[in-house]
């Protein structure tokens, strides 16, 4: 018999150095991410994108001046908005 497994990606710490957003993930692996690669991070200021914090028991980012939420599997996969110029 086959079980499923939770193949969950989660956060255990996150913070802001430069412009990259990086993550401390519960099984100890460090990623990060250029805060480029979504459209409201980019055009955050230094304050605003420091401004991270973990929700929904490190699962997701939320920045809540800039009204952004992104999943830290997503993040960690390379799952990045496209830009609107890939758009047909």
């Amino acid at each position: 018999m086959i079980t499923e497994r939770s193949t969950e990606t989660i956060a255990a710490r996150c913070w802001v150095e430069g412009r990259s957003v990086r993550l401390e993930l519960a099984d100890g692996r460090c990623v990060s991410f250029p805060a480029e690669k979504y459209p409201l991070l980019a055009n955050a200021t230094q304050p605003q994108l420091e401004k991270v914090q973990l929700r929904l028991n490190g699962l997701a980012l939320r920045w809540e001046e800039l009204d952004e939420d992104i999943w830290v599997d997503d993040a960690v996969s390379g799952r990045f908005p496209r830009g609107k110029s890939l758009a047909a």
